[in-house]
């Protein structure tokens, strides 16, 4: 008989029913051999990873999140306009999936030692074939591995050690302090339609805080995430009666938004999840890599904190499948977009800022050559209501001493051998350089050809002009002449008439 995945172990002598999947070979085994997967269901037949379900530390949901470090660090911060009461939240160590008991995790690695290794199902050759299969399913990290009759299978998970489908990234530490109250909000929602409905979602949101009067509901950002998703950073003020104002602690927030009854009402607005935007202290990022995550060598977790090109601002994080790669893929997608979106629009601004820099120095051009005129022109009127103040009057002693500093500097300028001299030296020199230069310029450059035979035939079509013109004229001329002679003779006939 062959072994099936059909009814239970406890019916070992039920004969094997028509149609039954013979397993890896047809041996001849007796009833007492025979055995079954007692129906497993498997819910996560959908895809390669979808059998499990992440535990660790999953990026972007990581810091400061719900399931994650936001929530462990200061609840009981509550005010009294949430009334909220102190919840119990994870910690530090359920972030990473370890396990509380020693003995469970050594009685959970026994049995995957047994299933992948020497299972004892069948007792002949199969057990050996049922090991690579198993082998196989922990490679993939999703599946069921039976190696015992007695003892149930052991699940395989994308966390177990043996998964191959695993890396290491790194993403970048939340900034904001608990008193910078930011909370997270994910919407299953576009960006244009939170934007369009931005005002009807803080009055949602401020009737979900309990309407209360001293409490206002502000957005600090809107960022599109891939999926159609988009994340609103909020944060809520609180103003007392004497005029104050504080924001409200991020996790006492936080705590408030995942209440029961409150995050029903923010799930029918379509929030997918809430995050606590805190920074993590430097104990918590110590105790975060100290320990690798669950089913991650650590080997390659100390290498990961090695190669860390900023340990100030990045934490290494697993990457666990080839979903939680896709995910990260679209992230990296779409702040590459925000990116290219944020150089177009400073390039715009440059490009506004040299236009508006090359009309300011035009304007500034035309202002300076406009302050020189009118400093020209005030300078005439000043020396014109001078000469109207001085006249009639004697010339004083300064205005002489003046006057003979003048006419030695007009003399010196006027000298053969001084100044004029050599200024007219160097005009003659500049004329010369100017000349040559003109006369090397004509030398350096040509006439194209097909240009030059253009030029001909204009210049033949303008002396055609000209000749015809002159013709036009002679003809003119030749008739105003007989004109001119008919005139003449016709007078003495005329004369005579009336004589």
């Amino acid at each position: 008989m062959a072994f099936n995945f059909g009814p239970a172990a406890g019916a070992a002598a039920a004969p094997n029913p028509a149609g039954a999947f013979g397993g890896f070979g047809a041996a001849n085994t007796t009833a007492g051999s025979t055995f079954s997967f007692s129906a497993p269901t498997n819910t996560g037949a959908g895809g390669l990873f979808s059998a499990t379900q992440n535990k660790g530390f999953g990026f972007g949901t990581g810091f400061g999140t719900g399931t994650g470090l936001g929530t462990g660090l200061g609840t009981g911060l509550g005010f009294g306009a949430f009334s909220t009461q102190q919840q119990q939240q994870p910690t530090l160590g359920s972030l990473f999936s370890q396990p509380a008991q020693a003995p469970a995790q050594s009685n959970q690695l026994i049995n995957t030692a047994s299933a992948l290794s020497a299972p004892t199902l069948l007792g002949d050759e199969r057990d050996a074939i049922l090991a690579k299969w198993n082998q196989l399913q922990a490679f993939w990290g999703t599946g069921k591995g039976y190696f015992n009759n007695s003892i149930a299978p052991v699940e395989f998970s994308q966390e177990n050690p043996f998964c191959r489908f695993k890396a290491v990234g790194y993403s970048c530490m939340s900034n904001n302090k608990d008193e910078d109250g930011l909370v997270a909000l994910v919407f299953n929602k576009k960006e244009s339609e939170i934007r369009s409905q931005q005002q009807q979602l803080v009055e949602s949101l401020h009737k979900i805080l309990g309407s209360n009067q001293t409490l206002s509901v502000n957005v600090e950002g809107v960022k599109t995430l891939p999926d159609d998703q988009t994340e609103v950073v909020i944060y809520v003020v609180e103003r007392s009666p004497n005029g104050t104002s504080r924001r409200v602690p991020s996790t006492t927030l936080y705590a408030h938004f995942e209440q029961a009854n409150v995050k029903n009402q923010l799930q029918q607005l379509g929030v997918t999840l809430i995050m606590a935007r805190t920074e993590l202290s430097p104990a918590q990022v110590k105790q975060l890599l100290q320990s690798p995550p669950a089913g991650v060598d650590p080997i390659i977790w100390e290498q990961a904190k090695v190669d860390n090109p900023d340990p100030e601002k990045l934490i290494p994080v697993p990457m666990v499948g080839f979903k939680e790669l896709l995910r990260r893929l679209k992230v990296q997608d779409q702040m590459t977009k925000q990116h290219q979106t944020r150089l177009d629009i400073i390039s715009e601004d440059i490009s506004e800022l040299q236009k508006n820099q090359t009309t300011t120095m035009a304007k500034i051009a035309q202002y300076k050559r406009k302050l020189m005129d009118l400093s020209h022109r005030t300078l005439q009127v000043l020396i014109k209501q001078e000469i109207q103040r001085k006249s009639g009057y004697a010339i004083q002693a300064d205005e002489e001493q003046l006057r003979v500093q003048l006419d030695t500097i007009q003399c010196e300028l006027n000298a053969p051998t001084q100044f004029k001299g050599r200024l007219n030296e160097l005009m003659s020199q500049i004329r010369m350089q100017n000349h040559f230069g003109a006369v090397r310029s004509e030398e350096r450059y040509y006439i194209d050809a097909d240009l030059l035979r253009e030029i001909k035939q204009h210049l033949k079509q303008q002396q055609e002009g000209l000749s015809h013109l002159i013709s036009i004229v002679k003809d003119d001329l030749e008739d105003i002449k007989l004109i001119e002679h008919g005139l003449n003779e016709s007078l003495p006939i005329r004369g005579g008439v009336f004589s």
